[in-house]
């Protein structure tokens, strides 16, 4: 017993059911009903008429019992070093006990602030020596002793 296929909704077509169709080019059609025929006729695309096997397939329907659930892969997270820090002394300065870098934070900013100390006493001391009259840029250049036109 031989089963086709219509050509326009993709059901089974058993021997002495449905029509053929033939075309001028003399290409067959097998439908399964009329409706199916009827459809075809008008030129009507089988991928967007809801009750076709095409329509089906293209939009994934009744295929659940056979497909299984894809795995999704998990991200694993993986820690390295940054330009300027190597892994090793960020994961100690992020195991530090904060009292160590409340220390290590005091110890920094008085450092800071002698050599800020530094750095103005040291200016002090230079500013006493000669002082040098302070020349605008206009008169540099040599502008000044000229006049107007």
């Amino acid at each position: 017993m031989r089963v086709d296929r219509c050509d326009f909704s993709g059901f089974k077509v058993y021997p002495s059911r449905g029509k053929v169709y033939v075309r001028g080019d003399s290409k067959t059609f097998r439908f399964l009903n009329s409706k199916s025929e009827s459809l075809f006729l008008q030129r009507k695309n089988p991928r967007k008429i809801a009750w076709t096997q095409v329509y089906r397939r293209m939009h994934k329907k009744g295929i659940t019992e056979e497909v299984a659930k894809k795995r999704s892969r998990k991200n694993v997270k993986v820690q390295r070093g940054i330009v300027g820090a190597d892994l090793a002394s960020i994961l100690a300065k992020r195991t530090a006990k904060p009292e160590v870098r409340a220390a290590a934070r005091q110890a920094a900013i008085t450092k800071a602030k002698t050599e800020k100390r530094d750095k103005e006493a040291s200016k002090a001391t230079n500013k006493g020596g000669a002082q040098v009259p302070k020349v605008s840029k206009q008169s540099m250049k040599g502008g000044a002793g000229k006049g107007g036109r």
